[in-house]
């Protein structure tokens, strides 16, 4: 008997199976790139002697497409499989990374070119994400998939912890062109990783009545769960602000007051970094109330707007964007295992995509308001505003009483019981 030699093997747990490994694998080398690269566009901007609203058009170019394509792509990655979604979303983006890079390391990129390659990425991204988080959400199941959750984050915002450094130094060394290249390059890999994702075990859709009416049955999901839509409403004002101020004020900050690329390369770091620790302190963690501990830790999420206001040291800054990610991690954890356990899995894509339409509706409109908001009210007030509209919008959810009291399943649910109730207990692992 070979006993103690299969006794000795170590076991996989059950729900890290190959897709999840996969998807890990392909999230690891884009957000190596990608973290890199959104140093590398914001810096490319300045060397091509643009200011800080040429910088938030460029960033506005790209979310603006995510914002039209968002909801469209959610119902089409619920209705084909998500995996080709995702592949064709990766192909676009290496293409558009790589003629961005190509315009950088050729010269004098237009402005105009920077836009138009950055809206190609963000059209890329409005397809790519709802189908990559409903595949996700699909690809784990059993009591463990808060673990689950949080060893995917802690590898994605581990990779985004190097990107983020390297990509700040390697601007400094290189300059941003090849750093951009080497973003369209991640893209080709996690692309090549993807294809061989495996969507047997999702049931077959049933024929619907046309996009719009898969649009509506998404919407119904989001509208008849206040938790949800309470969640999505706070992050589309909070993403605004903190989106304006990580992709316009930062960089402006830095090369005034800091020292350039490289220390805002290592504070965005230091935010993956403690993201890094904030999923490892949710494989052992599991809150009760999910969404109460996640929207409580959402607070510091204010306190890099008001440190790049003061502004301080860079060590200083460093210390808030670590904190800042570490409680932030707990949100998003506790945000994944609440969607997981809620929401039926035909509909993840849809939802998904309207939690990502909120996430990114108003991102456009503030970073491109960026710059003459700081001609008008100034740089300093213009962040001290950001990070107080953070505070009262968090401090606003948490007046839904379904926030405070959503809670992780844990027995079966009654037969007959409203699903998505707060009060009712089920699984951790079942879908809707």
């Amino acid at each position: 008997m070979n006993t103690a030699a299969g006794t000795s093997r170590p076991r996989r747990p059950a729900w890290a199976g190959r897709n999840y490994g996969l998807l890990t694998a392909a999230a690891v080398v884009t957000h190596l790139g990608g973290n890199g690269a959104l140093v590398a566009a914001a810096f490319a901007v300045l060397q091509a002697g643009g200011d800080g609203g040429d910088v938030g058009l460029v960033a506005a170019a790209r979310t603006l497409p995510l914002v039209l394509f968002l909801l469209i792509g959610g119902a089409v990655a619920d209705r084909l499989p998500r995996h080709r979604v995702m592949v064709a979303a990766n192909a676009l983006n290496c293409v558009s990374q790589g003629m961005f890079a190509l315009l950088v390391l050729a010269g004098e990129p237009k402005l105009w070119q920077m836009m138009l390659l950055s809206a190609l990425g963000g059209t890329g991204q409005a397809f790519f994400s709802p189908a990559a988080e409903g595949m996700l959400l699909s690809s784990v199941r059993g009591e463990q998939v808060s673990r689950a959750f949080a060893v995917f984050r802690m590898a994605m915002q581990g990779a985004s912890l190097g990107g983020a450094a390297l990509g700040g130094a390697m601007v400094a060394v290189v300059g941003p062109g090849w750093v951009l290249a080497a973003d369209a390059a991640a893209f080709a890999v996690a692309g090549a990783l993807r294809a061989f994702l495996d969507v047997s075990h999702i049931p077959p859709r049933e024929p619907g009545g046309g996009l719009l009416s898969d649009l509506r049955e998404g919407w119904r999901e989001v509208a008849g769960r206040p938790w949800l839509w309470g969640v999505v409403v706070q992050f589309s004002l909070a993403n605004a602000v903190v989106g304006a101020a990580e992709a316009v004020y930062g960089p402006l900050v830095a090369r005034d007051r800091l020292g350039g690329a490289a220390p805002w390369g290592l504070a965005l770091g230091s935010f993956a970094a403690g993201t890094v620790v904030g999923a490892v302190l949710m494989m052992r963690w599991k809150p009760r109330r999910l969404l109460l501990a996640g929207t409580l830790c959402v607070f510091p999420l204010a306190l890099p707007s008001a440190a790049l206001a003061v502004p301080v040291p860079v060590a200083g800054l460093c210390a808030v964007m670590f904190a800042t990610g570490v409680s932030l991690e707990v949100f998003g954890v506790s945000w994944m295992t609440a969607l997981h356990q809620e929401i039926p899995e035909d509909k993840l894509s849809r939802v998904a995509a309207y939690d990502w339409f909120g996430s990114v509706a108003l991102v456009p409109l503030a970073t491109a308001l960026a710059g003459p908001a700081e001609a008008v009210f100034g740089r300093t007030a213009s962040l001290w505003g950001c990070a107080a509209l953070v505070v009262v919008v968090t401090a606003a959810v948490l007046c839904v009483r379904d926030v405070r009291d959503l809670r992780r399943r844990t027995h079966p649910v009654a037969k007959g019981a409203p699903a998505g109730s707060a009060d009712t207990e089920r699984p951790v692992g079942g879908l809707g």
